[in-house]
């Protein structure tokens, strides 16, 4: 048996891009550079490469992100996996991956499952009760459930989710997110973008879908451009909204497609904005903040716990509402002042509230107690108590 400290993991994720890739990204990062024996079960993409990189054990799960016919299939290949790699610990990150692996392990070794966001919050009607059921139901397969604030703890309790809880908070690397003169890095995206490099900008980073809130986001920009003439709007992220987004953007707003880095936009921005309609706990906005931007989001699940005490006033708006969210863009973007205060601030708050190596910490944490746990209670069993065995 290997040491406690030492865990052989599975990470199961259906979504390989944006938040979710970046968060499994970095806890393969942390726990190989611990020792720990990795492995991810995700579709084909470029994450696989990555991953790869960081040393991971990458095994190939093809799987669409909506339940349908294809569920069966995927459990199946999923409980193969399961079977071949042997974990001591499953770790399931997002809807998909949270249904799929829970149906195929049921509980016979510890699970973990992260939502980033409850499947119930991004459908309406018959599929949001399905959704509800389905999360009550799987939580008696799930030894935790991982929120990344208090208040998405709190909407799956409120949905009738019994569950044993712990909230771990996003983290970001603070070293690859870091401060840089807009001077300096601007001049370098201009001409890729037609961008004018004395322009105010404004730069909105997350996937073109109706969880991120673009739309809003352009229904508030005309209001923008009549008190700040002459500002520009980047949205960086390629994604399901893009060609109707596109249709009614008026010319300042740039739109740059899938970015393999958006470090460099987050620090050519006078001003970063996440006008999501429902959230976890976002990564973008610790991601600006660590680049010493000001970042206005909207007052959804972990946007409070992740902004600095007193930045409520000027960063909080409400969700789906242009009218706010276009008088506090407006506002940072007129007093420079102001941006640079709250830039500052929000770089020291990440450092001592959302460094990734604090985050994986903690899971790495949790799964040590998963373990200690199960291997308490399997001395106390009796052989014919003892569940299916994972591992010979």
């Amino acid at each position: 048996m290997r040491l406690e400290t030492s865990p052989r993991v599975l990470h199961v994720t259906q979504p390989v891009g944006g938040g979710v890739a970046g968060v499994v990204t970095e806890l393969v990062r942390a726990q190989r550079a611990a020792g720990f024996d990795v492995s991810v079960a995700c579709p084909d993409s470029s994450l696989r490469r990555v991953l790869r990189e960081l040393g991971a054990d990458v095994r190939h799960w093809p799987a669409v992100q909506a339940p349908g016919p294809s569920l069966v299939g995927e459990v199946l290949r999923l409980a193969r996996v399961v079977e071949e790699v042997r974990p001591d610990v499953l770790h399931a990150h997002s809807a998909k991956a949270g249904l799929a692996a829970r149906m195929a392990v049921r509980g016979r070794i510890p699970t973990v499952f992260q939502p980033h966001a409850w499947s119930f919050e991004a459908v309406g009607g018959g599929t949001a009760a399905a959704a509800t059921a389905w999360e009550r139901w799987a939580a008696r397969w799930t030894a935790r459930v991982v929120c990344v604030s208090k208040a998405e703890r709190a909407r799956g309790q409120r949905a009738g989710v019994r569950a044993h809880w712990r909230v771990i908070p996003n983290g970001i690397d603070p070293v690859r997110f870091h401060p840089a003169a807009v001077a300096t890095v601007r001049p370098a995206l201009a001409p890729l973008a037609g961008l004018d490099p004395a322009a105010l900008l404004v730069v909105c980073v997350g996937r073109l879908c109706r969880q991120k809130g673009q739309d809003v986001l352009l229904d508030a920009w005309p209001s923008v451009l009549r008190r700040v003439p002459g500002a520009r709007l980047a949205l960086v992220g390629d994604g399901p909204q893009e060609r109707p987004l596109r249709y009614r953007a008026p010319e300042s707003v740039l739109f740059t497609g899938a970015v393999t880095d958006a470090v460099p936009w987050y620090q050519a921005a006078d001003l970063v904005v996440l006008p999501s309609r429902w959230e976890g706990m976002a990564l973008a906005p610790l991601e600006a903040m660590a680049c010493e931007r000001p970042t206005v989001v909207t007052d959804v699940a972990g946007a409070r716990e992740s902004l600095p005490p007193g930045h409520t006033t000027h960063c909080l708006v409400p969700p789906g509402r242009p009218g706010p969210l276009a008088d506090a863009l407006t506002r940072a973007l007129l007093d420079p002042q102001l941006r640079a205060s709250l830039g500052a601030q929000g770089r020291r708050h990440v450092l001592a509230a959302h460094d990734v190596r604090r985050s994986s910490e903690a899971i790495a944490d949790l799964y040590r107690e998963l373990l200690g746990v199960r291997r308490t209670a399997a001395h106390r069993a009796e052989p014919t108590e003892c569940r299916e065995p994972i591992r010979s």
